[in-house]
């Protein structure tokens, strides 16, 4: 079934706090994203609308996104969800349609890989994830899914990450497993 695409675009008032918002982070956390200057950001975010609905869902859902990079190639802005915890309004998932449908009962609402697409986000990868962990500690209570590997995947199997005892873990589980201390983390290119 084809989806049809619908320009998702935000109000203006909504937009004017959100930038505000991300503003106000950008200008706290100086260490994500040194050398980088918000006018430069706010004219690329405010160039592409759809872009700052997608930044908006990320924030609705907890994410507390954070500018974390630059890809000088091709002049991108990255974000992350930057929130201490795994975003809250994204919890309780598993990780994509196919572990939720292999699920006989109990089953959550939606997926993480449903959900990153409806919001218009990737899940981080596990290289990403550790990017984000060498910026501050994050989910030291809970955990994130991050992209799996296809032969992961073809297994069966999804990954997902934490911090404990100091130290950042990777592991595994079923993709059909989910856990209300456990939701995803996303990243956008603007």
């Amino acid at each position: 079934m084809k989806r049809t695409e619908t320009k998702k675009v935000l109000p203006p008032k909504q937009r004017e706090e959100l930038l505000k918002t991300l503003k106000a982070r950008f200008e706290k956390n100086m260490n994500r994203h040194a050398g980088l200057d918000w006018t430069k950001v706010k004219a690329r975010l405010e160039a592409q609308p759809e872009k700052l609905w997608t930044l908006h869902e990320m924030e609705t859902t907890g994410g507390e996104p954070d500018l974390v990079g630059h890809d000088k190639r091709t002049g991108e802005f990255i974000f992350f969800d930057c929130s201490a915890e795994s975003p809250k309004g994204r919890t309780s998932v598993c990780y994509d349609r196919e572990g939720l449908e292999s699920r006989k009962e109990h089953k959550p609402k939606t997926s993480a890989m449903d959900m990153a697409a409806e919001m218009g986000i990737e899940m981080l990868t596990e290289e990403q994830y550790r990017e984000l962990q060498t910026l501050g500690e994050f989910d030291t209570k809970t955990s994130s899914w991050v992209k799996a590997p296809a032969d992961i995947r073809k297994l069966g199997g999804a990954l997902f990450g934490d911090r404990r005892y100091g130290h950042v873990f990777i592991y595994h589980n079923g993709a059909q497993s989910y856990y209300s201390g456990r939701g995803f983390r996303g990243s956008l290119r603007v």
